[in-house]
């Protein structure tokens, strides 16, 4: 997994350890942030105290050598790679005129860029395993003018994380290679939210990391040739697997919806 040192990232190693997972964590938080907790050691504890094993690579999505060693690392400690899962992304929700080039930068190369180079390096390994899956933590393609309009920047780096997963799954279709998207119904209570995305009020009206947790463990649960190419929604995934009350998650009655998701009608 690229990033994972809190967030959805560590519930979902955390909810895979409780299946008997192993993870190894490319991350550059080696040290504490007093913004942000959690660090790729503590989140190393975390998923151990579950139940598996991991290994931290100290490293960066964007440097082809920091991939090249948390794969490695995988295939050393842990004998191969069964899942990739694109998880590390930049947010900025500032419009065109307002956004620093440095910051359309930065999302580009660690949401678009670093999911085509993590998953271009666990390749090998994935054509090798009899659980291959692929998982980017990317919203489906909503085309409609409210989103293209919003934040074109961050929107242009997630759909391309949305755009490589659904072609890797095309491009694999014959060798038994699952890729599929994992974006959220509502805002997740995150640092990201409270500290980019709004406050600890929208904080309130979002669920816990742990139901794209629940969600992603069904999704990497399942047989690869059962489904591929698809952009899942994390409700809808709970829902097929019959958990139809998502009370336990919070965010109140009428939880926030998140980032290119529309009311259903």
């Amino acid at each position: 997994m690229s990033g994972g040192s809190r967030g959805i990232g560590l519930a979902i190693l955390v909810a895979a350890a409780r299946e008997g997972a192993n993870a190894v964590i490319l991350a550059k938080t080696d040290t504490p942030d007093p913004r942000l907790p959690g660090t790729v050691h503590t989140a190393v504890e975390a998923i151990e105290a579950a139940g598996g094993s991991a290994a931290a690579v100290i490293g960066d999505v964007r440097r082809e050598e920091d991939i090249e060693r948390a794969v490695t690392t995988a295939a050393d400690t842990f004998g191969g790679v069964d899942i990739c899962i694109n998880n590390a992304s930049a947010i900025s929700l500032l419009g065109t005129e307002e956004l620093p080039v440095k910051k359309f930068d930065l999302m580009q190369s660690i949401n678009s860029r670093g999911t085509f180079l993590l998953t271009q390096a666990c390749l090998p390994f994935l054509r090798k395993s009899d659980h291959a899956h692929i998982l980017s933590l990317s919203p489906p393609l909503n085309l409609s003018p409210r989103w293209l309009g919003a934040h074109p920047a961050y929107m242009l780096s997630k759909y391309g994380m949305t755009l490589l997963t659904l072609g890797f799954s095309a491009e694999y279709a014959d060798s038994e290679i699952a890729a599929n998207c994992l974006w959220p119904q509502t805002m997740i209570s995150t640092a990201a939210v409270v500290n980019v995305i709004g406050d600890e009020e929208l904080a309130s009206r979002s669920r816990s990391p742990e139901i794209m947790a629940d969600a992603a463990v069904a999704v990497l649960s399942r047989p690869p040739c059962e489904r591929t190419g698809q952009t899942l929604i994390d409700a809808d995934v709970l829902e097929q697997n019959g958990i139809t009350d998502l009370s336990r998650y919070g965010g109140g009655g009428e939880p926030e919806l998140d980032i290119f998701v529309d009311p259903r009608r």
